[in-house]
């Protein structure tokens, strides 16, 4: 053990070119050099690392670093490999190959090595707890110690064995350290680790430089993150998704929109990611669209905006996702998209899970659903998560700060609270509580049989939405808390029983309202809100013009809603005119459709007319393979009915599929399914029908045929001419 004399200013110097340290750095190098157990929680960017590092370069023998996280081993070994001799740092994983591994061995053995960083799963092996039980060990290092508990947002099971493994290994201090943490996190860690004595160095949780918002999630999602992304160009930013699918059709959408952007995600080819990280880093792209598996170990200081798509599944996921930007000081913008139904369907993921997991998960999803809709200051209500008191009104930097709801008074309401909390003898969480208060006789109200209470329904006449706001509320200002150890109870503080003795004004915001509509916030997809309805007509004028000349009926050309949509977004290129509902890549390939953006264009200029050109957001093609493989089928003359069974479909929405791939200009030749189902006078008196009809609608021609054909017979013939003629 290294004396404790060590000018340590002179060390960091020396090994890190840094003039001093950042908050409790010193104190805690210190104390790792002093041998005792340090428990470490320190915010993303807070300079965790160097807290491990520089106490294992100053000390006798090795110290082992545990670690999830490949890329950030060897991201962390290089650096330190940069300023100091070969073989001072090291990693053990599954991605080195059995000469490597030697070498490293070799090094440990011969205490070149100081730094060891191991991967939980590899520590397991049993021949690497052999090898280090000969190993003289200075200290282990449990980064991302949130991974022990079940509570943390990250659980991994091997970590739980890393106690035992320790105790074969050799005893030595331990210093555990994470980014994010609850109470219960930490107690769970502490316990875990069997470092319950160990020193905390806690650092505020407090990003000033960040700012926090959240969105409602409408159908116009990627518009506004388009919208978003365009308003601050050149920026670098991370967008973070549920799904991988998700991950990719975004990146394509935004690439589709001139945004520099990849995709993220584990199920990527790892020289891929890897790839798309050094991009990143090096500013080639500016955006990166990822899973949660994205971020760790990226050292990037200047991210200046994050996007949740999704809602994360804890507060503490977020926290660490949103933590990523700004880290050098500068702005950081983190908004959130949220809607209800993104949380039932992570609530349904749950199901299948152990009940313990279950239960835990759906409390941490109602706390991440609490931060969304609270109108409370997000800082506040992010830090109380945390176990830390924000003592300011207005942080001025989140979107509830700078656009305050109005605040009511809810004195009655609180002591209603804190009265059912004591009649409920402390036992119980808040969506209990509120059943209680609203006088719902639920089947675990029943069978505590707590509808006898005389409080029982004290509340039914308030708006139940007005509840959990009270409760919220009372836990930031420190009238309730809740139990660490049975997460979620619901206990009356020493200041809460004073309010109940004397009662005083006590001011709530009541939450937001998400509705789960799938309006959207701009103008809808082929709507009228915006319709020009002079270049409308001059549209329909055009059509009419075309189809005579084309001796085809109008709605051959471009249907109505095609048309209304034009006159809304005003496309003047024929990329622009894809965008447009019911024209596709064949229908832009139309010598006519020239004509249509030449007219839009020259009506722009005449009527200046200023486009909205960054609200209006290419869309990728999906490249369905029902689509393709309904497309293969045809081009292979497979009957249409066989086709439809193979893909696990209705008749009816086969044609749908059908209908929508030529109406959008693709050439379908379904003659030889024709020629067997249908009589050929039959199929001429259909086509004539709609050769001569001015519209395509299909109840119109039911009404003129119906007695002779059926519905099927009809839409198939449309099918044909649709596609002989716009085509």
């Amino acid at each position: 053990m290294v004396k404790k004399k060590v000018n340590l200013a002179e060390a960091l110097k020396k090994y890190f070119g840094f003039d001093k340290f950042k908050g409790d750095q010193e104190a805690i190098v210190q104390n790792v050099l002093d041998g005792k157990n340090t428990f470490v929680l320190m915010p993303t960017g807070g300079g965790k690392s160097l807290c491990y590092q520089l106490p294992s370069l100053l000390m006798d023998g090795t110290a082992i670093v545990i670690s999830p996280l490949i890329a950030l081993m060897k991201n962390q070994v290089d650096v330190i490999s940069a300023m100091s001799e070969e073989g001072t740092a090291h990693y053990l994983n599954s991605s080195l190959n059995k000469a490597a591994i030697d070498q490293v061995k070799n090094d440990v053995k011969e205490g070149r090595t100081k730094l060891l960083y191991v991967a939980p799963e590899s520590l397991t092996k049993e021949d690497n707890v052999e090898f280090l039980k000969q190993a003289k060990i200075s200290f282990y290092a449990i980064d991302e110690a949130h991974c022990i508990s079940e509570w943390g947002h990250d659980f991994r099971p091997e970590y739980r064995r890393i106690r035992p493994i320790i105790n074969e290994i050799g005893d030595a201090p331990i210093i555990a350290l994470t980014a994010t943490a609850t109470d219960k996190v930490r107690t769970d860690i502490k316990k875990n680790l069997g470092i319950v004595d160990a020193d905390e160095f806690k650092s505020s949780f407090n990003r000033p430089n960040l700012y926090y918002e959240v969105r409602p999630k409408t159908k116009d999602v990627d518009k506004d993150i388009i919208k978003f992304i365009k308003q601050h160009p050149g920026k670098s930013g991370i967008i973070y998704c549920l799904s991988r699918k998700k991950v990719e059709e975004l990146a394509e959408i935004l690439r589709a929109n001139e945004i520099k952007a990849q995709a993220y995600h584990a199920g990527l080819d790892s020289a891929l990611r890897s790839q798309t990280q050094d991009d990143f880093l090096m500013e080639k792209i500016d955006v990166i669209v990822a899973t949660i598996a994205f971020g760790m170990g990226i050292d990037k200081p200047d991210v200046r905006f994050v996007i949740h798509y999704d809602i994360p599944k804890s507060l503490e996921g977020y926290y660490q996702e949103t933590g990523r930007a700004g880290r050098d000081g500068g702005e950081g913008l983190c908004v959130t998209f949220y809607a209800n139904k993104d949380l039932q369907k992570l609530d349904k993921f749950m199901e299948g899970k152990p009940v313990a997991e279950q239960d835990i998960g759906r409390q941490l999803l109602q706390e991440t659903a609490a931060y969304a809709e609270t109108s409370v200051c997000r800082r506040k209500m992010l830090l109380h998560y945390f176990g830390e008191v924000y003592e300011q009104d207005n942080c001025h930097n989140c979107d509830n700060c700078l656009h305050p709801k109005t605040k009511i008074e809810a004195k009655g309401q609180l002591v209603i609270v804190l009265n059912t909390v004591i009649a409920l003898k402390e036992n119980f969480r808040s969506d209990y509580v509120i059943d209680f208060i609203m006088g719902r006789e639920t089947e675990d109200v029943l069978a505590h049989n707590h509808q006898e209470h005389e409080l029982f329904g004290a509340g039914e006449d308030e708006d139940e939405k007005l509840w959990n706001p009270v409760i919220r509320q009372a836990l930031i200002a420190g009238y309730l808390k809740k139990e660490v150890e049975n997460y979620g109870l619901l206990k009356i503080t020493s200041a809460g029983k004073k309010f109940l003795k004397k009662p005083e004004s006590f001011m709530i915001v009541e939450d937001k309202e998400f509705n789960d509509d799938e309006e959207g916030s701009s103008e809808q997809e082929g709507g009228t809100s915006a319709l020009d309805p002079t270049l409308n007509s001059m549209l329909k004028d055009l059509r009419k013009k075309v189809s005579k000349k084309m001796s085809r009926p109008p709605y051959v050309i471009f249907q109505d809603v095609s048309l209304e949509q034009m006159a809304t977004d005003y496309p003047v290129t024929l990329e622009e005119l894809k965008n447009i509902q019911g024209v596709g890549e064949g229908k832009v390939k139309q010598p006519y459709a020239q004509e249509f953006v030449d007219l839009i264009k020259r009506y722009c200029e005449e009527n200046d007319i200023t486009r909205q050109a960054d609200l209006r957001v290419r869309t990728v093609a999906k490249k369905s393979m029902l689509k393709v493989k309904i497309i293969q089928g045809i081009d292979r003359q497979v009957a249409l009915d066989d086709i439809a069974n193979a893909q696990g479909l209705e008749f009816e929405e086969l044609l749908d599929e059908v209908e929508a791939i030529v109406y959008s200009g693709t050439k379908l030749n379904i003659d030889y399914f024709l020629d067997e189902v249908m009589d050929e006078d039959h199929i001429d008196d259909i086509y004539d029908y709609f050769s001569e009809s001015d519209t395509d609608s299909l109840e119109a021609a039911i009404e003129e045929l119906g007695d002779e054909c059926s519905e099927d017979e009809i839409r198939l013939v449309r099918i044909k001419f649709i596609s002989e003629m716009a085509n």
